[in-house]
């Protein structure tokens, strides 16, 4: 608990003075209190002033209710205005201060001062039995605004501890909120901010009867927090408040099950109403612990914004008195529009009764315990944020992962920009409609006399390579001289092969006769589990009895001659990496980011799409032979020729196909354009091939994204704050991982979002464990 400083002034009146002035001092742990002793003048002022202060306050509240219909009584005064009310404010400010420093009460301020800090915490009661003692703003003493985190309230010289009965405990603040008459004024507004209340249970009646409150004021589960807002009045000393259009009730009439509700656990009462200080004499006979109410009429903007940033401070952990303290400072910075708007709230307390924090409400441990306890979670963060890394990699490396990474992987690289066509490639696609065309019987979807017609009229244009993604295993026929002599003596014409699969299947597809084995290239590709590419296969070491001799594939023999022509050599690593110019095409290595388990045979990259509508330029046969094409497509290019035609059934799944429903194919010439396409941009724009973080620097990875969870769930105090955290921590989490792979990093997504939301949830298990115990 707090310091705690209670001045009693029972002893005396205001026209007489007091003596003697007992001030008692209740330091952390201690129960011995520290007494000074002195003594007040008379002040007679001070009880004029107020009476004036009042009288021209009721009339200047009368102007701001009169527009909502309320019937106010005359104050008998007239023409007031806020000058005369700052003028008498200003005096009350001044008698008030010059009446506590005083020369008899000066040791008392003296040795307070002495022992209190700028920076500690504490409680300052007035204890007072005269009304007027007790409705005075004692937060205008200028000893309470000196320091910051104090606040001051007023008591009874009579009070006692309630003997408790057994309440169940719900983990949440149990609030009972009657709604009374609302005739001119809008407790909606009250009621939105209970309701946003976290960790609180409340219940709300509307303009109940008194059957009705009665009932639930009895109810067994027990209450923390009895909250009005409505209609209310004091007069003699006794407070009424509004329950209904029709009905009004006293303290005294509730009497009996007030008491039994305080014996149940009720701990404050707050009357978010007008002129509250009757109803709080009559409930702390009651020795209710807190009560919190208003000192004169008050405009119902003015409570709904007390009520607010009171309940939000409160409810965040700050407590009662400092919450009390910041709302009320709020309210100074609408007294332009209602004067006198921070002087209405204040604080009756039962001095036997100790101040309870929001948390402690709900039946958690105490503030003081927090520290302790975020030093105890925090050493668990940090092994959890070990175990749980340590236990889904394990998970990971067996697989079970793998598919949800790749299918992660797939959304964001279909989120990444336009990058536009690659304008170094043509892909001259043999359509359904070129197959019609061609009248004569054919082996292949491109029968001698169109490939001799296409590759004249492509030779024109000097393209630095043609690649024919076609599979010719038979010769040219007799009629076709000159196709035989251009396939076996164009340097720049690369066909394809098969190598074939498994033991089981054939041992591949033979390359067109005519050409040379260093002009020709496999066309297999590497299918995941899912039948997607996105693995490039360059080069492999074909098996003994394969038809297909060559060690490198379609598309990486058309990227190094286009490179050659500009003057870019081919190299083999030391290490046995193929690599053109300065890039390094390093294959991957099992496991890989979330390719965990999977055929790493030859020598594979990561396919890195080229992200863009159109891979390159499409004309079909048909347009090439009519002559409808730029010559400046094919001059100086790289020219695909193949299939794309359903007849043929050349297609195949990419990461953007998962995007449509049905899935969207692209043909194998567009496929073998992705492919080389990656290959130039790479050694000629800088493009970054993908890379993956070693082993070690993906389990560092998840381990800082569940570190940072455990440490959010550590210091959010509650579950919802978690939820927020957590969303931002993964919103933020996966624009890291999307940035990333903008610059070609495939990170770790999956496991680190799985791994910080496990964190997140089993740190604050066990710090709600912890709690318990």
């Amino acid at each position: 608990m707090s310091k705690l400083i209670v001045i009693s002034l029972e002893k005396g009146n205001l026209n007489d003075g007091f003596f003697p002035v007992t001030a008692q001092l209740w330091e952390n742990n201690n129960s011995r209190p520290i007494k000074f002793t002195g003594s007040l003048p008379p002040a007679t002022k001070i009880a004029e002033l107020y009476k004036r202060f009042q009288l021209i306050y009721q009339a200047l509240h009368k102007r701001f209710v009169s527009r909502s219909g309320i019937e106010v009584e005359s104050t008998g005064l007239n023409n007031v205005g806020e000058v005369d009310f700052s003028e008498v404010q200003e005096q009350l400010y001044e008698a008030i201060n010059s009446w506590l420093n005083s020369d008899s009460f000066r040791p008392i301020d003296q040795k307070l001062r002495e022992k209190l800090a700028l920076n500690e915490e504490f409680q300052v009661i007035i204890e007072a039995s005269d009304s007027l003692l007790q409705r005075l703003p004692w937060h205008l003493w200028n000893f309470i605004e000196h320091y910051q985190l104090c606040e001051v309230a007023v008591s009874t010289p009579r009070y006692e501890r309630v003997i408790r009965l057994p309440k169940q405990k719900t983990n949440k603040v149990r609030i009972l909120a009657i709604l009374g008459n609302s005739q001119g004024i809008d407790i909606q507004q009250d009621r939105n901010i209970l309701a946003q209340l976290r960790n609180a249970s409340t219940v709300f009646l509307v303009e109940p009867s008194r059957q009705e409150l009665d009932k639930w004021l009895w109810d067994e589960q027990g209450w923390d927090i009895l909250f009005f807002a409505g209609h209310s009045q004091s007069e003699n000393d006794r407070g009424q408040i509004h329950i209904n259009p029709t009905s009004t009730l006293t303290i005294t009439e509730l009497k009996n099950s007030l008491s039994y509700a305080i014996s149940r656990g009720l701990k404050i009462a707050i009357f978010n109403s007008c002129d509250g200080l009757g109803l709080a004499r009559q409930l702390s006979d009651l020795q209710i612990s807190q009560i919190i109410v208003m000192r004169e009429e008050i405009p119902d903007f003015i409570a709904q914004e007390f009520l607010k940033h009171f309940l939000g401070a409160f409810s965040e952990g700050k407590s009662f008195y400092l919450a009390v303290r910041y709302a009320r400072s709020r309210l100074q910075g609408l007294e332009e529009e209602f004067p006198a708007a921070s002087w209405l709230p204040m604080i009756c307390q039962n001095i036997a009764e100790e101040t309870l924090t929001w948390q402690q409400l709900c039946g958690q441990t105490n503030k003081a315990t927090f520290p302790i306890l975020r030093a105890r979670n925090l050493k668990i963060t940090f092994l959890v944020s070990v175990l749980i890394p340590s236990l889904i990699t394990g998970v990971r490396s067996l697989g079970f992962m793998q598919q949800w990474e790749l299918s992660a992987f797939d959304s964001m690289m279909r989120m990444r920009p336009d990058e536009g066509a690659d304008k170094r490639l043509l892909v001259v696609t043999v359509t359904e409609a070129d197959i019609q065309a061609q009248k004569q019987r054919q082996k292949s979807s491109l029968s001698d006399s169109t490939l001799q017609k296409l590759l004249q009229k492509l030779s024109i244009y000097n393209p630095r390579a043609i690649g024919l993604d076609i599979y010719r295993d038979f010769p040219v026929d007799s009629q076709y001289p000159d196709l035989a002599n251009h396939l076996r003596t164009d340097n720049n014409f690369i066909a394809i092969c098969q190598l074939g699969g498994s033991k089981q299947q054939a041992v591949g597809i033979s390359p067109p006769p005519e050409i040379p084995p260093n002009r020709i290239g496999f066309s297999d590709v590497v299918f995941d589990s899912d039948l997607i590419i996105r693995r490039n296969l360059l080069s492999i070491t074909p098996d003994v009895g394969s038809y297909c001799k060559s060690p490198y594939s379609l598309n990486f023999q058309l990227a190094r001659q286009y490179l050659a022509k500009e003057g870019i050599g081919f190299n083999i690593t030391d290490e046995g990496y193929l690599q053109l110019g300065k890039i390094v095409f390093k294959p991957i290595d099992i496991p890989t980011s979330g390719y965990q388990q999977f055929d790493g045979y030859g020598h594979q990259i990561l396919l890195n799409y080229r992200s863009s509508r159109e891979v390159a330029k499409q004309v079909s046969v048909a347009q090439i032979l009519n002559n409808q094409f730029n010559p400046d497509w094919i001059k100086d290019k790289i020219v695909l020729i193949g299939v794309d035609s359903q007849s043929v059934k050349d297609y195949f799944l990419t990461p953007y196909s998962m995007a449509t429903t049905p899935h969207q194919e692209i043909s194998g010439v567009l496929l073998h354009a992705h492919m080389v396409s990656q290959i130039i941009s790479a050694v000629l724009d800088k493009r970054s091939l993908l890379w993956v973080l070693p082993a070690w620097g993906e389990i560092l990875w998840i381990c800082g994204a569940s570190l940072v969870a455990g440490i959010l769930a550590v210091y959010s105090r509650s579950q919802l704050k978690l939820a927020i955290f957590i969303s931002a921590e993964l919103l933020i989490l996966y624009g890291c991982c999307f940035i990333l792979l903008l610059y070609g990093g495939w990170m770790p997504f999956l496991p680190s979002a799985l791994g910080l939301v496990i964190t997140g949830i089993s740190v604050k298990k066990s710090e709600k464990l912890f709690i318990k115990k």
